[in-house]
């Protein structure tokens, strides 16, 4: 404190205003992004030993009541880590995921319950926060649109809030949403691989979209670029094109919807992906690593990556703060990234 007050003293003496703000100024860290949606980077966020904890593909990522971040990984020596928002780790359980893929965090009257997919196994769990497994949800062989087990690949889940049917979604099997009851029962299927507009290909990701008090699912339809939107019924109402971005699962926080884009332009492009923020009217406002977003006569014009700062960029998750937390696929067994809101 005494040397800063010399300094202080001294720079005023010789009028040495900018003398001063040189001294004390502080190098602004670099933002991305767009439209007041901009990010400061942290990509050694997470302050875990990779020897004793390591990952192998960071796949999804969520924010429990206490704050708390969970992140699933398909590395069976520890499929779950839980940070807290400042990296360091808290606790760590699993090691029957291989195919550890989706991770949906639900609250049941006070409860809160993870359901993770697994693509190797071909199975979806229902576990506590500490990983007992209280629901197992396999091929529905019965259903008839699936000849064997192997041809059942989950990758997503979310929980509808009024009744508890889960809906699955076999983004990487024959592309069916199904709709089963709490306990685990079929209930109803839609979509499916084909060349209509209601049919999927990769659909990777969904969530109900909160946004318009209207309980409609969001799914993506990542090959096609561009997230669709269905009633609970399986009816489509919308498509939201999203050209130039194989966007993986929708995430919504307060009036934005939130995406990780695997790769750009298509599927063969490696190393190329961003972070992509739609607003409430599903326009695209600002890209994280990537293009700045342009309309043209109200058309969203192709975007791409800009800034290499990601690899493979595979789920978001979004805390209470607005800070986004990315995970990534097939990046060198990293940690995820800590993206904060400038």
């Amino acid at each position: 404190m005494e040397r800063r007050s010399f300094i202080q003293k001294a720079a005023m003496a010789t009028g040495g205003i900018l003398i001063m703000h040189d001294l004390f100024a502080r190098k602004a860290d670099k933002l991305y992004g767009y439209n007041n949606m901009t990010y400061t980077l942290d990509t050694a966020w997470s302050k875990t030993n990779a020897s004793q904890f390591p990952v192998n593909d960071c796949h999804e990522m969520v924010q429990d009541k206490k704050g708390r971040i969970i992140l699933l990984t398909n590395e069976t020596k520890n499929n779950i880590l839980i940070y807290n928002t400042g990296g360091k780790l808290l606790d760590n359980w699993g090691h029957i995921f291989p195919g550890g893929h989706g991770l949906t965090l639900h609250n049941e009257n006070g409860t809160e319950f993870l359901y993770i997919t697994d693509t190797v196994k071909h199975q979806v769990y229902k576990t506590t926060l500490d990983g007992k497994v209280l629901l197992t949800i396999d091929a529905p062989l019965d259903a008839g649109i699936y000849s064997k087990p192997e041809e059942f690949v989950p990758t997503e889940t979310i929980i509808d809030d009024t009744n508890g049917d889960i809906f699955i979604a076999d983004g990487y099997g024959a592309q069916y949403i199904l709709q089963y009851d709490n306990k685990g029962k079929l209930k109803n299927y839609f979509g499916g691989r084909g060349e209509g507009d209601a049919h999927l290909d990769n659909a990777h990701g969904i969530c109900f979209d909160t946004r318009n008090n209207k309980n409609e699912l969001l799914i993506t339809d990542r090959t096609r670029n561009c997230f669709k939107k269905f009633s609970k019924q399986g009816e489509l109402i919308e498509i939201i094109k999203l050209p130039g971005a194989c966007v993986c699962r929708p995430v919504i926080k307060g009036d934005h919807l939130y995406a990780a884009v695997l790769r750009s332009p298509n599927m063969d492009a490696a190393g190329t992906g961003f972070v992509t923020i739609l607003d409430k009217n599903n326009k695209v406002i600002s890209n994280i690593g990537g293009s700045e977003p342009k309309y043209d006569n109200g058309v969203l014009q192709p975007m791409s990556q800009t800034d290499k700062i990601f690899v493979h960029p595979h789920d978001v998750c979004i805390d209470r703060d607005e800070n986004i937390y990315v995970a990534q696929w097939a990046s060198g067994k990293v940690y995820p990234y800590k993206l904060t809101r400038a």
